[in-house]
């Protein structure tokens, strides 16, 4: 029988496991196991070198069969369970601190190498990029609209692409550009559009045609006129449409108005009040319900346009009028510029129908002369005015008691598009202290970001520059010379901080507030 150990022996000592180091807990399964295989390895060769005769009986196994079985040491027990303490080294192997140290060691050898190779890839791109000189212009990614792109060949070549789809003839520019407004389409009243581009009639409707060349001779002009006389044509286009079969009307409609926009386009650029007009039609065909009969999705249509006529245009112009008889006082002098439909009607309900007494001075400029018919109109009403021209402003501004203007667009960062000529008339009044008010319909709001007149606007044709004075023209014949130019901008932008206020249908607002605005309709929209 074997020897029973003592009380304060070995043999409870061995009964209980073996405690792990405070380090053990941290290896992972995977490095246990493969310690364990390193250290039966170990004593396997152990065994081969001192042969078969010189191994060691197994525990609890006598060596003799007259010998007792004794228990052994728990010192002669290795820690398989957990592998060696931190401070064990077994025969031949590695502590568990050594393994950490040298795959730390590693680890920051692989992150050195990478950030090594990073920093060769970087240098051998910036010695690959050439580097530009003072002198040359850095590239510099264009976000523009197609029509201030005239000046980029690329720009042109993807336009063409584009209306060859739409099977949209290309318009031709024509004459020489001012440099600084080479990136602008200018084109030739004198000629009609049908000589200079050929129509075709399956792909544009014959409405369309006709409003397109009434835009090109500048028979329809102003931002009102042109934006109406847009919506009724394309009630009209809508009318005569009809769904093809297996196509739906939300998508197909949307894609039968791309060409003749397209088309509108290159008779005369689109002004900021039709872009907002057509965005507004493209969404409310999108947002149609499949559900609807086509008549009944047409005549839906058609309401929606004469709704938003009726509301951003006509009750708009009414609510501006009665906002801005307010600062209309009586033997008021107040002085206009060119032809705008919102200021016409302005003065005239507050003459007629509120029964203001005052005066109007019509500031006019060359070449399209709109204040005679602004002049007409007026005197018409029984107004008294006074006729001049914009180079004698500053004589006439002294007896100004406000000025009152109208606006193609008012843009996101306050700034006012209107018809060139307007931003002087507001330097010059705010240097003689006169305020300066503009009316304009919240439907002119426009999202664009404007601060000059250059990069954004329009070139009209420069023919209208030659006068006839007793049968000669002194410009006569200025294309063929070439050290000359003509140049006929159509619109200007007057800085925010000329505008007093601004007359609006939501009420009186600074030009600041105009992102505000914008947002708001961004909301309810």
């Amino acid at each position: 029988m074997a020897e029973r150990a003592a009380p304060g022996g070995a043999g409870p000592e061995a009964a209980a496991p073996v405690p792990a180091g405070p380090q053990a807990l941290e290896l992972s399964r995977e490095e246990k196991l493969q310690l364990r295989k390193e250290k039966k390895q170990q004593k396997k060769k152990k065994r081969s070198e001192k042969g078969p005769a010189a191994e060691p009986p197994e525990l609890g196994t006598p060596s003799d069969p007259g010998q007792p079985r004794v228990a052994a040491h728990p010192a002669s027990l290795p820690a398989l369970a957990d592998g060696p303490s931190d401070g064990e080294k077994p025969s031949g192997g590695k502590s568990k601190a050594e393994l950490r140290a040298e795959r730390r060691a590693k680890q920051e050898a692989e992150r050195a190498q990478k950030q090594a190779k990073k920093a060769e890839l970087s240098q051998a791109a910036t010695a690959a990029k050439p580097r530009l000189t003072p002198t040359e212009p850095q590239s510099v990614v264009k976000r523009l609209p197609e029509h201030v792109q005239v000046d980029d060949p690329a720009a042109q070549r993807k336009l063409a692409k584009k209306l060859e789809r739409q099977q949209v003839p290309l318009r031709q520019d024509y004459g020489t550009k001012v440099n600084l407004f080479s990136h602008l389409h200018q084109y030739s009243r004198k000629k009609p559009l049908t000589q200079q581009m050929s129509i075709p009639s399956t792909v544009i409707h014959p409405a369309v045609v006709r409003l397109g060349l009434q835009y090109s001779q500048g028979i329809i002009n102003g931002s009102n006129a042109r934006c109406i006389a847009l919506l009724e044509v394309f009630k009209q286009l809508i009318r005569d449409y009809s769904t093809p079969p297996n196509e739906e009307l939300s998508r197909d409609l949307v894609a039968k108005l791309k060409p003749h926009i397209s088309f509108l386009n290159q008779c005369r650029p689109l002004s900021a009040s039709m872009g907002n007009a057509i965005k507004f039609l493209k969404k409310e065909i999108s947002c149609l319900p499949d559900t609807l009969r086509e008549e009944e999705a047409k005549e839906k249509l058609q309401d929606t346009i004469d709704k938003y006529l009726r509301e951003k245009i006509l009750l708009a112009a009414e609510a501006i009028s009665r906002s801005a008889f307010e600062k209309i006082n009586d033997n008021d002098v107040i002085l206009v510029y060119g032809c705008s439909s919102l200021v016409n009607r302005t003065l005239c309900d507050a003459h007629v129908k509120k029964g203001r007494a005052f005066r109007v001075i019509v500031v006019d400029s060359r070449p399209r002369l709109e204040g005679r018919e602004t002049l007409r109109r007026l005197v018409r009403k029984g107004i008294h005015c006074t006729y001049v021209m914009i180079n004698a402003i500053s004589y006439v501004l002294p007896e100004v008691s406000k000025v009152l203007l109208g606006a193609h667009a008012l843009l996101a960062n306050g700034s006012v598009m209107s018809r060139v000529g307007t931003s002087q008339i507001a330097l010059v009044s705010k240097a003689y202290n006169v305020p300066v008010l503009v009316c304009c319909e919240t439907y002119k709001f426009c999202e664009r970001v404007q601060t000059d007149s250059f990069v954004s606007n329009e070139l009209d044709d420069p023919d209208d520059l030659i006068v006839l004075r007793k049968g000669q023209a002194q410009l006569g014949g200025w294309a063929e010379n070439k050290s000359l130019r003509l140049l006929n901008l159509v619109y200007d932008v007057t800085p925010p901080d000329l505008v007093d206020l601004v007359i609006t249908d939501l009420g009186m607002i600074p030009c600041t507030s105009v992102p505000v605005v914008l947002r708001v309709k961004n909301v309810d929209q």
